[in-house]
């Protein structure tokens, strides 16, 4: 059984403001639980490898359950997820069945422009695997090409964080795009449902999750396909 290859943010704070950003807890934590339960392992690597920082307004118990809580607990999440998170250039991408791209605002400082993360994901696309995302982790799939160097998210159906999900989170303008105008412009049929609540979406090998409560949804999607 191949493994899943979960991508993380290396940014700890805004460019535009000392306030502080990173990995929003749930969007690891509940993709973690599933995928784990089902039998798969896990890797964590991030742009830059190692620490990967916690976006402090996703720790609070409305966003994060006891069961996030008992993974972000974990020596084996502290270390490997948020301490020692691999380096692209250690990843074989032969050995994943799946690559999941979390959110969290930070990713969209430090996702859409990595060539190695690009390399890594389009390597797993032609392998036969897939490509998911949540929330604003859609800005990982953003810049991916086929073998025919056509963006990979042209003419496909996917979600990530809305442009009423940015506006109503207050931070619209402290970031440099929105995920749902940036995919619309690469081709995407973008499709969403109400504000904050779980919603994902599967378009042959990509599969896609709107916001912070879809980590779940996700997953189960994908765990489907890999039955």
């Amino acid at each position: 059984m191949k493994k899943i290859l979960i991508v993380l943010t290396n940014v700890n704070k805004f460019p535009t403001t000392h306030e502080a950003t990173g990995l929003w807890l749930a969007e690891a934590t509940e993709f973690v639980s599933e995928v784990q339960k089902a039998g798969y392992q896990v890797d964590y690597v991030s742009p830059l490898g190692g620490y990967v920082p916690i976006d402090p307004r996703s720790l609070k118990a409305f966003y994060a359950d006891n069961e996030a809580f008992e993974i972000y607990s974990s020596v084996d999440f502290q270390r490997r997820a948020l301490s020692h998170s691999l380096h692209p250039e250690q990843v074989k991408p032969e050995e994943y069945a799946a690559i999941y791209y979390t959110g969290g605002h930070g990713v969209i400082f430090d996702f859409p422009d990595n060539q190695e993360l690009q390399d890594i994901a389009e390597k797993i696309y032609q392998g036969g695997g897939y490509v998911t995302s949540v929330c604003h982790g859609v800005c990982g799939l953003l810049n991916l090409k086929t073998s025919d160097d056509e963006f990979l998210i042209a003419h496909r159906t996917l979600t990530g964080f809305t442009q009423l999900e940015e506006i109503l989170s207050g931070k619209n303008r402290h970031v440099p795009f929105g995920t749902e105008r940036e995919s619309k412009k690469r081709g995407a049929h973008f499709v969403k449902k109400r504000p904050f609540a779980s919603f994902a979406v599967q378009d042959g090998q990509l599969i896609t999750g709107q916001n912070p409560m879809s980590g779940r949804a996700v997953a189960k999607l994908l765990l489907k396909n890999l039955e």
